[in-house]
């Protein structure tokens, strides 16, 4: 009886264990989704078609990348509370896509103020479903 009770014991911890666990955020979906892209994603050329700074809704601010201070106030990030989407445009066998990626943290590393709407760059994409791309990662830069 006495093992029979331990491992009741030991599956209701671990059952109390899995419920508390902490859910994964938004920001950290994104830079698992941004590795992944680098990791396996094919290259194409895309072009940029704007670069947009949008006001991020008050719950959303305290969240977001964005919000934590850096030290270094010479950077070209945005103001704590903005969003930054980088809208480009890319063709894989005939089909045209066109989608947004937010950037906003990924500034200081990518040297953004290189960036202009028309200019070419490289785009990484998921073979498997080619409308999931990426213009940016932490350690990859598509810009020219």
């Amino acid at each position: 009886m006495l093992p029979i009770a331990g491992l009741i014991i030991m599956a209701a911890i671990g059952i109390v264990l899995w419920l508390r666990r902490k859910p994964i955020d938004a920001s950290e979906i994104e830079r698992l989704r941004r590795a992944y892209l680098n990791k396996i994603g094919r290259i194409v050329e895309g072009q940029i078609l704007e670069i947009s700074e949008n006001p991020l809704p008050s719950d959303d601010a305290k969240h977001h990348p964005s919000s934590a201070k850096t030290s270094n106030a010479t950077l070209a990030a945005p103001t704590n509370g903005t969003q930054r989407l980088i809208y480009y445009t890319y063709s894989i066998s005939g089909v045209t896509y066109e989608t947004a990626q937010d950037v906003t943290g990924l500034e200081e590393r990518l040297h953004l103020k290189r960036a202009a709407v028309g200019q070419t760059a490289s785009v990484k994409y998921d073979p498997s479903n080619p409308s999931n791309s990426i213009l940016l990662a932490d350690d990859w830069s598509g810009l020219h």
